[in-house]
């Protein structure tokens, strides 16, 4: 059966839909990164300590574990897919390609990507659609 996958995706959420001969599917997987961590300290009546507040490095590295955690979510989806489609606003859909590539499983599945807007859940199902008739 022949199963062609579409993502739409930015750091906030993944928009995966699967078409195949028994019709389309649609999941929404939400990210569990902060744009902007909240620190202990961050209590506008208590005292600001250079102790309660974590260092760079510990937030760049927690946001990066987030990332690559939310990146495995979204690769649970793909499973069996013959082709994939890869499009958003950011960075995120570059960042998945390049995990994609680390998983054998999917490393040889045929995959493009674009650049697009945010879309509805409507409108990134249409773009799928489209994305796949026309190849």
């Amino acid at each position: 059966m022949k199963k062609n996958i579409g993502v739409w995706i930015d750091h906030r959420e993944a928009v995966v839909v699967e078409l195949s001969e028994s019709g389309k599917k649609t999941s929404r997987i939400e990210s569990t990164i902060e744009s902007q961590p909240r620190r202990a300290s961050d209590n506008p009546s208590g005292s600001f300590e250079s102790l309660q507040v974590p260092s760079d490095g510990k937030l760049e590295r927690k946001k990066q574990a987030d990332l690559e955690h939310f990146f495995d979510d979204v690769v649970s989806y793909l499973a069996g897919a013959e082709a994939l489609f890869v499009f958003g606003p950011g960075e995120a859909k570059r960042e998945l390609e390049e995990h994609i590539s680390g998983v054998h499983s999917l490393s040889a599945v045929p995959r493009s990507s674009e650049t697009s807007d945010r879309m509805s859940e409507a409108q990134v199902i249409a773009k799928v659609v489209e994305h796949f008739s026309a190849s």
